[in-house]
């Protein structure tokens, strides 16, 4: 017990988001990099292993959002990656902004990456549905048009940026429902 007081006033709860950063900013990016950048969903993925691709790097941090990734983009766009994955936003929806903000943040990411490194390939990927039916994640309980709302805003800032729009609804959810389709889903969000 004594143990326990002393370290808990050490302890952040977001001890995971820090270790994280701090790791990612020791890590070197090269310019022949894949970079794939986001929260919880990318940063559950091996794709290095997945693809058999050494040069794909994982950059996702759990609960990020997109307010996250700004800060930490310097340390992903200095190496001049060859391509970004983006896949980010369902935590800013969770967060209860409308459509208009969501759009305005995302836009604003973008545009920085492209200042940062304008010859990277980026490849905007849409937010994913979610199956509420899992009653996991109640802060996005009724928030399935936000996100098909945001998707469509996405489409867009890629064609104004001259990024590459990647829908992975058309492939994720159940054609009847819209939702995620629980063969690819454990709790509703994640894959």
């Amino acid at each position: 017990a004594m143990c326990a007081l002393a370290v808990a006033p050490f302890m952040r709860a977001d001890s995971y988001y820090d270790r994280k950063v701090s790791l990612f900013e020791l890590l070197p990016v090269y310019s022949d990099d894949i970079i794939f950048l986001g929260n919880s969903i990318t940063d559950g993925g091996e794709f290095a292993e997945l693809f058999g691709m050494p040069n794909i790097k994982n950059r996702g941090i759990s609960s990020d959002v997109m307010s996250g990734v700004t800060k930490r983009l310097d340390q992903v766009m200095r190496g001049k990656p060859a391509k970004l994955f983006l896949l980010i936003g369902i935590n800013d929806v969770a967060h209860k902004l409308t459509v208009s903000q969501l759009s305005s943040r995302y836009s604003a990411l973008v545009k920085r990456i492209r200042v940062l490194s304008p010859d990277t390939k980026v490849y905007l990927q849409s937010i994913m549905p979610v199956n509420n039916d899992f009653k996991r994640y109640k802060t996005l309980y009724g928030k399935e048009q936000i996100i098909r709302d945001f998707n469509r805003e996405i489409s867009h800032i890629a064609s104004e940026e001259g990024c590459t729009y990647i829908d992975l609804t058309e492939e994720l959810a159940d054609p009847d429902t819209g939702k995620l389709r629980k063969e690819f889903t454990n709790d509703g969000l994640h894959l």
